[in-house]
Order: C-alpha cells, then structure tokens, then sequence
C-alpha cells in the first residue's frame, strides 16, 4: 500500500517528468508542423533519415506523454484525491466527470492514434498522414490534462 507521504513523493516525480515529456512534446510537434508533411513526404522517408528520425521523435515524445500521463499520473492524482482507481478506461471517464480531462472518447481516440503511428508508419502513408494530422490537432488534449493534473495537485490541501 502507497502512504500519503509517498504518493506526493511519486506524483512529484511525474509531475517533473511530465513536464519535460510536455517541453519535448511541443518541440517534435513545431517541428512536424513545420516540415509540411504530405504523403510524397512520407513515401521518401527511407530517402531521408534526418525526417524519418524526427517522425520517429514525434511518435515516441507523444506515446510517452500519454502513456505517462495516463498510466501513471491520473492514477496517482485520483489516488490522491481518494478516488477509486480502475482500469485506464474507467480512470479516464472518472477524469472526465472531474473536470480534468474534456472527453475520454478523444483520449480514447489518442491511443488508437498512437497504435495507427506505430503500426501504419511502414505500411500507409496515407493512413500514417492521417494520424499525424489528427494527432497534432488533438495532441493538445495531453498538455491540458497534464496541467489540470499539476493545478490540481498544487491547489490540495496537505
């Protein structure tokens, strides 16, 4: 069992991470925006490994950002905040009926994303395109969850 003590130990320590995974996050992300991906982009990758290591960056940066955020901060915040902690699923609706996240379908959403990145990067461009473009349009979802969760635990009474 997590003591209080220890538990504002560990959600300290995510905090800081996530905060560097966030920092890490926006920069892969500018760089994504800037680079005006198309599928012609995509299909030459194999030709490029300045661009297929910064698609590899992004796909990593976002990936660890939700997974820690998901997997390990919400549950540590919820535990915090004497909320019962289930499956990832049941965390997340829990989020949302906190306030602390918009909508656990669009997160939802963002782990299918992130598989389809996984996945489709060698197989589709067109589909590996349409997860970029939706992550980058959703990816915000994470830093705002991540900075709900740091208000929330900064503004918990000791």
């Amino acid at each position: 069992m997590t003591s209080p003590d220890n538990n504002t130990f560990i959600i300290e320590r995510l905090l800081e991470i996530t905060e560097k995974e966030v920092f890490y996050f926006q920069q892969s992300k500018i760089r994504v925006i800037n680079s005006n991906i198309d599928t012609k982009w995509i299909e030459v990758l194999d030709q490029n490994p300045e661009h297929s290591e910064m698609l590899d960056a992004f796909v990593a940066r976002f990936s660890r950002l939700q997974d820690t955020v998901g997997d390990k901060l919400l549950p540590a915040i919820l535990k915090l905040n004497l909320e019962s902690v289930g499956s990832q699923l049941d965390n997340l609706f829990r989020a949302e009926k906190l306030g602390w996240i918009d909508s656990a379908d669009q997160w939802i959403e963002l782990r299918g994303l992130r598989n389809s990145l996984v996945h489709e990067y060698m197989t589709s461009p067109e589909k590996l395109l349409s997860a970029l473009k939706k992550v980058i349009h959703l990816g915000d979802m994470l830093i705002k969850t991540q900075n709900l969760l740091v208000s929330n635990f900064k503004n918990k009474p000791n």
